[in-house]
């Protein structure tokens, strides 16, 4: 795949980029060892200065970064913007909180002074995705810098100039070079990467071949990674919910970033004595969205990031259809212009135990099942082989405390939309990977948790 920025609503190269030499490559590593050397020393304070000046220049030039976004993956500008908000809030929060999470941890033994201590590591490869192509790479980042661990980052090929653009972003807020580097390469490269030395851990957000191809490399050296993979969120709605606010919210959870989200709601599972009027409502709010150029601010959902993602997309949907389920709006790409265009799609009826009711739809494609009970909703919600998120809906205490015991998936958010918040941990289970992000557990990851014994 050529690393080239095409804008995904006209179809339009915009800008080409060569991958890096294996000379410059090496050149980025040995540069962001010697500068882990120096860097490992600095105090929490100057590595806050820094992250807070980053901060300051995400917020002073969001809407610059923000038409970026757009211009290479296509997320409403609206959308854009408010990811580079929240990429200066999580600066903030780890050059807030940083120096309390690594603090050294008393315990008492029987030693004269026993405690914990948290070290960095050294050059950490994130492998990062373009849906989110700001917000992916600070979540990480910010916790890793703070740690005193140096970053290089390897990015979709789609959004190169989003991949400079962070590089340069910690550059001006005071980093010393070679703390934060982007690779221009293509994926072929990353098993070197890892193989090296050097680089003593890894993390990737990406799709399950992506994922468990970085695990395999990193296994054959020994190394710690984080994967955040795939996954089909449902989204449980029972009798006792407030229909109205969940139908709302449902819409926004399935078509946030057009769709192209891992933590999107995918499969709506739907008790059956209010599945009709929440299914006539959802298609009301479906059919009312605007579809169109992304740079517009009346723009509802824009188009798909790739040519290829939107194929794979309707070749699903024609599955779905196949296999016995029924479309009650949308359901093909749209054809007339250029850009990678898929209008909001509802699809019914399609057999929970067929293998694409399993799948990820990665788009605007919301799959509606029906449910006698929780103990059905429950049961449908866990048959798949992800676990990332899950939002369910009732004003019933029992139902509630039953939903996040029993429901398999990282996080289960209860009367609200799944996010990702710098204050939580975020992650998955099952093939939706492994290990945290954010919070304090994300900024644990990447350190050497060092047991100290005196006597």
């Amino acid at each position: 795949m050529a690393i080239a920025t095409i804008n995904p609503t006209t179809g339009e190269t915009i800008k080409v980029f060569d991958s890096l030499t294996d000379e410059e490559i090496a050149h980025k590593l040995a540069l962001g060892q010697t500068a882990f050397q120096q860097y490992r020393y600095t105090s929490f304070l100057e590595r806050s200065h820094w992250l807070q000046q980053a901060a300051t220049i995400l917020d002073q030039e969001k809407t610059e970064f923000a038409q970026l976004l757009t211009l290479e993956m296509g997320k409403p500008l609206k959308a854009a913007i408010a990811e580079v908000e929240k990429c200066a809030v999580v600066c903030r929060y780890y050059a807030e909180n940083a120096a309390d999470f690594l603090a050294d941890v008393t315990v008492k033994t029987d030693a004269s002074h026993s405690f914990i201590k948290y070290q960095p590591l050294g050059i950490i490869l994130a492998v990062m995705p373009w849906n989110f192509p700001f917000w992916q790479v600070f979540r990480f980042a910010a916790p890793a810098l703070m740690a005193g661990n140096v970053g290089l980052l390897k990015h979709a090929s789609n959004v190169p100039q989003s991949a400079l653009a962070i590089e340069d972003i910690f550059h001006r807020a005071g980093f010393p070079v070679g703390v934060f580097q982007t690779l221009l390469i293509g994926a072929g490269k990353v098993a070197d990467l890892i193989a090296d030395d050097r680089v003593k851990a890894a993390t990737l957000t990406g799709s399950e071949p992506a994922g468990a191809s970085l695990a395999a490399a990193a296994g054959k050296q020994i190394k710690k990674t984080v994967l955040e993979l795939g996954g089909s969120d449902p989204f449980i709605v029972l009798e006792s919910a407030d229909l109205e606010t969940a139908v709302n919210t449902a819409v926004t959870a399935r078509m946030l970033n057009n769709g192209q989200s891992c933590i999107a709601a995918k499969r709506f599972i739907i008790a059956e004595s209010i599945a009709d009027q929440f299914e006539k409502l959802l298609l009301a709010k479906f059919q009312s969205l605007k579809v169109g150029d992304p740079m517009q601010p009346d723009t509802d959902i824009g188009p798909l990031a790739t040519p290829d993602i939107l194929q794979d997309l309707d070749q699903q949907v024609k599955i779905a259809v196949k296999s016995g389920g029924k479309i009650l709006t949308g359901g093909y790409a749209l054809s007339d212009g250029a850009g990678n265009f898929y209008p909001p799609t509802i699809i019914i009826d399609v057999p929970p135990v067929h293998p694409i009711a399993k799948e990820e739809f990665f788009g605007p494609v919301a799959l509606l099942f029906r449910v006698a009970d929780i103990d059905a909703a429950i049961k449908l919600a866990n048959d798949i082989p992800f676990g990332l998120g899950a939002s369910a809906w009732t004003n019933n205490q029992q139902e509630c405390d039953r939903l996040i015991q029993e429901i398999e998936a990282g996080a289960v958010f209860i009367n609200g939309m799944v996010k990702s918040d710098p204050r939580l941990p975020f992650g998955g289970i099952k093939r939706s990977g492994y290990g945290r992000e954010l919070s304090i557990q994300g900024i644990h990851e990447f350190v050497n948790v060092k047991t100290v014994w005196v006597k």
